[in-house]
């Protein structure tokens, strides 16, 4: 893991910001499209040198005031605002107390509850390191023939970077890779399962470990090349329990109507196109 993780998460949203977006002409000879050092500075009302110090990692205690300052031109959600507040505290040694010591692996009735009612879709209660919790029938319907839970301890993370058939299962692989070293990054540092992911996966994950600095997508698409069903195209809400201690919830929906056809090819699932 980087040991600038603040400053990396500024200059990666600093790059994905548009002029535009913040109301700034493109202007001339811009190496890339993103906002330069000088605009974020201006917008938010610090000076240059101070973001080059923060971008550094020179400075890694900026108040909550210059947080939310450089929230704006940056165009950070209020998920992304948690997170970099986050970073500041790690920097500072401390631990986020909003996730528990030890990765949660039991959920409380209520929330299976939850689960039941969403059935049939396919919705799945994750930890912090990726272990899938508890999951619905339509989540095992379809995420069992693609070998995600074959373990005991079914763990997406482990499944994308150490299981050959993830390869072959998600077509936009790099991208699904980057979006789950983003999910391990968003909670405090968990070195003995990094630690495990980088004897089986080698550069694959430390790589990502090193540059990958922000959050994973709340929604999306994903594309998925399932054995019995074969070419899918699945909505996701990922949807944080802050009452949980870390769970999230991931529910999935065919995100066009040749998808839930398909779906209902290895089991009579009623979803709804997304």
């Amino acid at each position: 893991m980087s040991d600038n993780e603040l400053g990396n998460f500024l200059r990666a949203r600093r790059d994905e910001v548009t002029p535009a977006e913040v109301g700034l002409p493109p202007g001339h000879r811009r190496r890339a499209p993103g906002l330069r050092r000088s605009e974020v500075a201006m917008l938010a009302g610090v000076s240059v040198e101070y973001l080059i110090r923060l971008e550094q990692g020179r400075d890694r205690h900026p108040s909550p005031q210059v947080i939310a300052a450089l929230s704006g031109p940056l165009r950070l959600t209020a998920a992304e605002r948690a997170h970099l507040y986050r970073l500041t505290k790690v920097a500072g040694g401390l631990r986020c107390s909003a996730y528990a010591s030890d990765p949660v692996r039991t959920v409380r009735p209520g929330l299976r509850a939850v689960l039941e009612q969403l059935e049939p879709a396919a919705a799945v209660l994750i930890n912090q390191i990726g272990d899938l919790v508890a999951y619905t029938s339509g989540f095992r319907r379809l995420a069992g023939p693609i070998g995600l839970l074959d373990d005991d301890q079914p763990n997406l993370i482990r499944y994308v970077f150490a299981d050959p058939r993830a390869r072959q299962v998600y077509p936009d692989w790099e991208h699904m890779a980057d979006e789950q070293v983003a999910a391990l990054k968003n909670g405090p540092p968990r070195e003995d399962f990094a630690g495990e992911l980088t004897a089986l996966a080698g550069a694959e994950f430390t790589g990502r470990m090193e540059r990958i600095p922000g959050l994973p997508r709340a929604h999306g698409v994903t594309r998925l090349e399932h054995p019995e069903a074969g070419s899918l195209r699945l909505s996701y809400e990922l949807m944080q329990l802050p009452g949980d201690e870390g769970l999230c919830l991931m529910v999935q929906l065919p995100a066009d109507d040749a998808t839930a056809d398909a779906l209902r090819t290895i089991a009579p699932l009623r979803l709804v196109a997304g």
